[in-house]
């Protein structure tokens, strides 16, 4: 059966080199490109709608700890028969060298310290979001590549052409080491790709997110939810066809039941969230900024930015070139319609006075939280 197939995909021998002392992994250094590709592109598009430089790197600071730390979190917590079960030793979940990070934990840790990061340097969180979004996903595609260095997250065995050689993997001892070892040029399996599969669709999940935000120019957090909404759609069907160990429940796979939750979260919001794009003045540090439970005061200060993001567009356009809207946005979310009737001004004013109010509550309360992570 093998030689009648043209070529399979080989395996890397290895995916550690000892440098000395050090063992230089692949893994790592995938990683580490993916994380200098985010925010790369992640500064490029917060510059372009009106950020100031260096705003990117200065939350990454806190969002990317924070996001190493969530993604072992959950390899350890939804593995944890690997180091909590009976004989094992729970110091091995220290060891994030034989790999183990879940992307699941680290976009929620990782959101965590992005939060942190931007009530530091009081900035809008949501703008952040769709400012980082596809820099994300591009860094999850090179972080697989890491994976194909690894020999892990593979399906189910295969004979298409495009199958995957597994080969066994021996340290210097002579021992069996997957991981940390050197192929012998022996085929263990033929299995389908899922690395690669989910790395085309991250690609491409980067490509429709550039273009859908160039043809609606999409804010305040939207985009960072059709991010999520495209990976774990993705994600769903990779699961379905990945056969490396995992925990299961109800016979299927763990992230399976993770992707259609995350799924159904991420796509309520895009629909729900206010619709539009921050103006450039509102992506500034200062100004007072709504705690997450501030739901009335979050909604005025929307309804603000939305507002001021409509006049600056109608300045600079022609009358007669309103815009597009999104698809499925009605008329009455287009910005000849944002300014209230004599009717209803009195009670918007009144309840945009309750919001400053409550704002500015907060802000005296908190003292110097404005400028430092709680």
């Amino acid at each position: 059966m093998h030689s009648s197939v043209l070529a399979y995909i080989p395996s890397p021998p290895r995916g550690v080199w000892n440098i000395g002392p050090l063992p230089l992994r692949a893994y790592a250094l995938c990683i580490i490109i993916g994380i200098i590709a985010a925010i790369w592109l992640g500064e490029r598009r917060w510059q372009q709608r009106g950020g100031q430089a260096g705003a990117v790197l200065d939350v990454a600071m806190f969002a990317v700890p924070f996001g190493l730390i969530g993604g072992r979190l959950y390899h350890v917590c939804t593995d944890w028969y690997r180091y909590f079960d009976t004989g094992k030793d729970p110091w091995d979940a220290l060891k994030v060298w034989d790999g183990g990070l879940g992307i699941w934990g680290a976009v929620l840790l990782g959101g965590v310290g992005a939060w942190i990061g931007c009530r530091v340097y009081r900035i809008p969180l949501p703008a952040f979001g769709d400012a980082i979004a596809p820099g994300i996903l591009l860094a999850q595609a090179i972080g697989r590549l890491g994976n194909y260095f690894n020999q892990e997250l593979y399906g189910h065995d295969t004979t298409k052409p495009w199958g995957l050689e597994i080969y066994l993997r021996f340290d210097h001892n002579g021992q069996l080491d997957m991981m940390n070892g050197v192929s012998t040029g022996v085929v263990q399996r033929i299995v389908q790709p899922t690395f690669l599969y989910e790395l085309v669709w991250n690609l491409i999940g980067v490509a429709l997110l550039l273009w859908a935000d160039r043809r609606w120019r999409i804010g305040h957090g939207r985009l960072f939810a059709l991010y999520v909404a495209v990976y774990t759609f993705g994600r769903f069907w990779v699961e379905l066809l990945r056969d490396d160990d995992a925990t299961h429940i109800l016979g299927l796979r763990i992230n399976t039941f993770t992707s259609t939750i995350v799924f159904v979260c991420a796509l309520a919001y895009f629909v729900l969230a206010t619709k539009g794009r921050e103006a450039a003045a509102a992506l500034q540090p200062g100004g007072k900024r709504p705690w997450p439970w501030q739901f009335g005061a979050l909604r005025a200060h929307g309804a603000e930015s939305q507002a001021a993001a409509a006049a600056a567009e109608n300045s600079d356009a022609p009358d007669s070139e309103a815009g597009q809207a999104e698809p499925g946005d009605s008329p009455d979310d287009s910005p000849s319609d944002a300014v209230p009737d004599e009717h209803t001004a009195g009670s918007e004013s009144d309840a945009a006075d309750d919001d400053e109010s409550t704002v500015s509550t907060a802000t005296k309360s908190t003292g110097a939280s404005s400028k430092s992570a709680e």
